[in-house]
């Protein structure tokens, strides 16, 4: 999973025709920690999607923007738009992390 550095590069990944999913994150998160564990096998399951990771505190006006009330939280964007938003309190699992991305299809 890339991570995001600027509001900038934020913007251009959103923007994007193809579906991303952006994972907000803190590092003092203890769900965020569990979720790394096992999001790279659905990463490699779902790779119809770009995959990238923000963290939420140093960008605390996007967390706010687009609804990021909790974390992890993974959002889906196509062309500017958040499509779909997976919030911190059903990201807990690998099976309700993948009950979400099968939901999109």
């Amino acid at each position: 999973m890339k991570e995001i550095q600027t509001i900038e590069a934020f913007e251009e990944i959103i923007a994007s025709s193809e579906p991303v999913i952006v994972k907000f994150y803190a590092g003092w998160c203890p769900d965020c920690t569990r979720m790394n564990m096992f999001i790279d096998e659905i990463i490699n399951d779902y790779g119809q999607y770009k995959w990238y990771e923000i963290n939420r505190d140093n960008f605390p006006e996007l967390a706010e923007k687009y609804n990021v009330m909790g974390i992890p939280s993974l959002l889906i964007y196509q062309n500017g738009e958040k499509t779909a938003h997976l919030h911190s309190a059903n990201a807990k699992s690998p099976e309700q992390v993948r009950d979400f991305l099968e939901s999109q299809n």
